[in-house]
């Protein structure tokens, strides 16, 4: 492997003694790995995605430590490596974990509890950092010119710029506090409508039971500028074909006693007979309230579902080339790297934890998750098997993950491919033992579930080892400060996405009563997938006439060239999530049309303190942590039926109507998308030189 690193100097020089590892920067990174951890739950509960955090926190880290904690530019490392760690986590935890709740007997939901989620959380963690540090010199310094890695050189980037000069945050303060007043509007006293639609009705003889929805939220729109008009579009495109497409054309040809009874058998429905469900069926009439989520959740999240596995595995397989040649080169190189050991002799910027700690962190995560008795599992010897395999796949896809984020960065890396991945070769080796039937799913989850933390983080964790190796950082200093961020983070992870969980008085009002998680408040949709797969495979129990036209649809975008996992993902979500999403794109995409017809060229750091991007971070920051405050607030009994005396909705609904209250909240989004395209459109930041 070819040494890329020869010229190579850090902006802090590896003889200079700089403030580093300090109490302040690792309690404000803890501090930032709370507020990031708990916004991603939401986000990824809610909407099925999630947004780096590494360059806002190092912004604001920036921004705030400079002003109010004198902190060096090493500090501000840290800060934003500790923090990182909730995001990459809380990512991974809220794909899987919630799966718990969607097996097939009530066993696997009751390992849906805070002390389960917070245990395979830190382990997760943990095993994505502990498997990195071997790995650091081979990835991170033989490759630097190599491997971009592209969100850790621009916050690398942003760090320096920020020691330069320069005032970044400001912008970024901007989004989160007009989010916060929006959501209260929103949330609280109902002002803006959260959900506007429009929906034709069952016996329309053209276009019967077609729903156009959004959820006009300011993280929905934050989110949609930073991804794109390319990926926005794609994911809409999946909504439309679900929404406008195959909902209207089952609702012609279905009829509404076969749509109830394929309810009924995935649990949707308590029984024919009787009233409610997903779609509010109505035995007595034979006919739906709501046809469209009926249709949606009886045929047309299996279809997804199966478009999503295989968009994941298209992924997956499109990326072995890289896969072998990362293990390969990765592994080959832990010899030569014996002379990294720490030692006197050793560079400050070379010193990284003794390899040993490795083996001997994995040897105990095996033998506490055998040990452990929250963990599934009926034997010692299952839950050894169970250790096993999380460390055998663990050490193969982080050493995956970390290569593929290094080419095409952190938003990219097929997560849920790998995840997928891990659970059907899970179960089969299940299968190979003897270990088939029901009982055995919470603990074919629990693989799959840590392996997608583990991945997760080890993206993470690379991108923050490339930002302190450009920067100058002690990696040591680095691989601890993730440990802390790690278990810190989980703590309040476990609290975030169990507290969303608890229905509040609004959704026990609209029929949601036990988990809030799988409604269409949150949908979580990876982790329904999970479970839906792992339930297939476990105990036979999946429509595959259903699955199998979805692997098709995503084998069809695939040859257009398109990419079929985020289509998938637009497919499996309602209309409502995606299409302000697609909005908040359509906004970033006539701001790059603009610069580039005034040929404005910015580098990918500029781009990144560009003042749109910034003002959609705090869009999405504080859209997020708003919603996790108030649904906290709202689930407090003390709290919430004070809440409930602030809502507008119903005046204001007699007041103008249905339409105009609608109307009213669309003229508020669109005032949001105007502001964001304004200060879009104002002189990018530019780089300190």
């Amino acid at each position: 492997m070819a040494d890329n690193n020869t010229h190579f100097k850090p902006f802090v020089a590896p003889q200079m003694n700089m403030k580093e590892f300090t109490f302040k920067s690792i309690f404000l990174g803890c501090i930032f790995g709370i507020i990031f951890g708990a916004a991603t739950v939401y986000l990824a509960l809610k909407a099925g995605l999630t947004v780096t955090a590494s360059i806002p926190i190092a912004v604001i880290a920036i921004t705030l430590g400079r002003r109010f904690f004198k902190t060096t530019i090493l500090e501000n490392n840290i800060i934003q490596t500790t923090g990182s760690a909730g995001e990459t986590i809380a990512g991974g935890v809220a794909f899987t974990l919630p799966g718990f709740l969607f097996l097939s007997t009530p066993a696997g939901a009751s390992y849906f509890n805070y002390i389960t989620i917070l245990i395979l959380a830190i382990f997760g963690g943990i095993l994505g950092t502990l498997m990195m540090i071997p790995l650091r010199r081979s990835l991170i310094v033989k490759e630097h010119g190599t491997l971009p890695y592209p969100e850790g050189t621009a916050c690398g980037d942003v760090l320096i710029a920020g020691e330069k000069g320069g005032d970044f945050a400001k912008t970024a303060f901007y989004g989160l506090g007009f989010a916060f007043v929006y959501a209260i509007f929103q949330k609280i006293f109902h002002v803006i409508a959260e959900t506007p639609f429009y929906m034709t009705k069952q016996v329309n003889k053209f276009w019967p039971s077609a729903r156009v929805s959004a959820d006009i939220t300011p993280e929905y729109l934050g989110i949609g500028y930073i991804i794109g008009p390319r990926i926005g579009g794609v994911l809409v495109g999946g909504g439309v074909l679900a929404w406008l497409g195959l909902i209207p054309l089952l609702a012609t040809l279905v009829p509404a006693d076969s749509i109830a009874n394929q309810l009924v058998k995935l649990g949707y429905l308590a029984s024919i007979t009787t009233p409610g469900g997903q779609g509010n069926w109505d035995p007595a009439t034979h006919t739906f309230a709501n046809y469209s989520a009926a249709i949606y959740y009886a045929y047309v999240r299996q279809i997804a579902a199966g478009t999503v596995a295989a968009g994941g595995f298209i992924t997956l397989i499109k990326t072995i080339p890289t896969i072998v040649s990362s293990f390969k080169g990765s592994i080959s190189s832990l010899g030569k790297d014996k002379d990294a050991a720490q030692g006197k002799d050793v560079p400050r910027t070379e010193r990284d934890l003794d390899i040993r700690i490795v083996a001997i962190g994995s040897l105990l995560l095996v033998l506490l998750m055998a040990f452990l008795p929250q963990l599934p599992g009926n034997s010692i010897g299952q839950k050894l098997l169970i250790g096993l395999l999380v460390v055998i796949f663990g050490a193969f896809f982080v050493t995956v993950s970390s290569r593929i984020v290094g080419l095409i960065g952190t938003s990219n890396n097929p997560i849920s491919g790998m995840t997928i991945a891990t659970l059907m070769a899970t179960c089969l080796v299940f299968l190979a033992v003897g270990w088939s039937g029901k009982v055995y799913e919470p603990m074919a989850l629990v693989v799959g579930g840590m392996i997608c933390i583990a991945a997760a983080n080890a993206g993470g964790t690379s991108q923050d080892l490339k930002s302190g190796y450009i920067v100058g950082a002690t990696p040591r200093h680095q691989q601890v400060a993730l440990f802390i961020g790690a278990i810190v983070s989980s703590i309040v992870i476990g609290f975030t996405i169990k507290f969303l969980d608890k229905p509040t008085a609004q959704m026990v009002a609209n029929g949601v009563t036990e988990h809030a998680i799988g409604s269409t408040y949150f949908p979580a949709p990876q982790s329904t997938l999970m479970a839906t797969l792992i339930k297939g495979i476990q105990s036979q129990n999946l429509d595959w006439q259903y699955v199998v036209v979805g692997v098709f649809l995503a084998i069809t975008m695939e040859l257009c060239g398109i990419k079929s996992l985020s289509f998938a993902i637009g497919a499996y979500l309602p209309l409502s999530t995606t299409l302000p999403i697609f909005l908040g794109s359509a906004i970033r995409g006539v701001v790059d049309h603009k610069q580039k017809k005034n040929k404005v060229k910015l580098t990918a750091e500029e781009e990144e303190l560009g003042k749109g991007n910034l003002f959609a971070t705090g869009l999405v920051a504080g859209g997020a942590v708003a919603g996790v405050v108030i649904a906290i607030l709202a689930g407090i009994d003390s709290v919430g039926p004070t809440m409930a005396k602030l809502n507008f909705e119903e005046g204001l609904t007699h007041a103008m109507g249905q339409g105009g209250y609608f109307a009213l909240a669309v003229a508020f989004f669109a005032l949001m998308g105007w502001i964001l395209y304004r200060i879009a459109r104002q002189q990018q930041q530019k780089m300190p030189s």
